[in-house]
């Protein structure tokens, strides 16, 4: 138990480490960028080998030609940028640590304009520059930790092992692991809305898709069982970003 509190209190020492871009909130990264990336081009390597790549090459050069001008203007930040449409009917995209990022046919039918495409590119960009995976790799471990100071400290008995960890998964994931996730989602729609500025696409794009994304419907659970925010509330989030952008000289 000694062991794993010094590791606790080494670890939020290293928090105060790095900032989140253009937000500057400072974040607990555990992982190394080379030990990220390295995960990342991995399970982007395996994620080819169970995925059919769409044999649509317009819609494929459209995505390769938004990201890279998103990614243009970040200059060189050592990532291996690349860009991939899947073919899978779900609405969904996703990039992974080390800057590759996938789309899925399902969520062009709502992409109508490079600008709309730039609203899901620049959001996703912005979760590789902000390096969220690794924050997320962290936090887990820190969790994980925290359980069994928490075990050792209550003196929870072998019997009772089993139910204490259920309750404290709940517990965690609930009040700590889903808002911090959220936090991340609001945070990429920041950056990543200012990327788009910063590439001459047009903002208000962001807004026309997730009224889209919204119209979706399905099953949605409640927003604090939800890994991303709720629709209205992410689009209110939006607007006031990019009223704060055009108010900037």
């Amino acid at each position: 138990m000694k062991h794993i509190f010094v590791l606790m209190m080494v670890m939020l020492l290293i928090a105060g480490c790095a900032k989140a871009p253009v937000t500057g909130r400072s974040q607990l990264i555990l992982v190394s960028p080379s030990q990220e990336m390295q995960l990342g081009l991995s399970a982007s390597e395996q994620m080819r080998q169970k995925v059919k790549l769409s044999g649509d090459r317009a819609a494929a050069a459209r995505i390769d030609r938004v990201g890279r001008r998103i990614a243009s203007v970040l200059g060189d930040v050592g990532y291996q940028w690349q860009f991939f449409l899947v073919e899978d009917a779900q609405v969904n995209a996703f990039a992974l640590p080390g800057g590759h990022v996938y789309f899925y046919t399902g969520i062009m039918k709502l992409l109508a304009s490079d600008d709309e495409i730039a609203t899901v590119m620049g959001h996703e960009i912005a979760h590789v520059l902000a390096r969220h995976g690794a924050e997320r790799m962290s936090m887990q471990m820190l969790n994980n930790a925290g359980a069994q100071v928490l075990s050792s400290a209550l003196g929870i008995p072998a019997e009772y092992q089993g139910l204490y960890n259920t309750a404290y998964g709940l517990a965690s994931n609930v009040g700590v692991l889903l808002p911090f996730s959220r936090k991340h989602e609001y945070e990429a729609d920041t950056i990543g809305i200012n990327l788009m500025q910063l590439a001459g696409y047009d903002m208000n794009a962001a807004v026309r898709f997730w009224q889209k994304m919204a119209a979706q419907g399905g099953n949605k659970p409640p927003e604090f069982l939800s890994t991303h925010p709720a629709d209205a509330s992410r689009i209110e989030n939006i607007r006031r970003i990019i009223s704060n952008l055009a108010a900037k000289p």
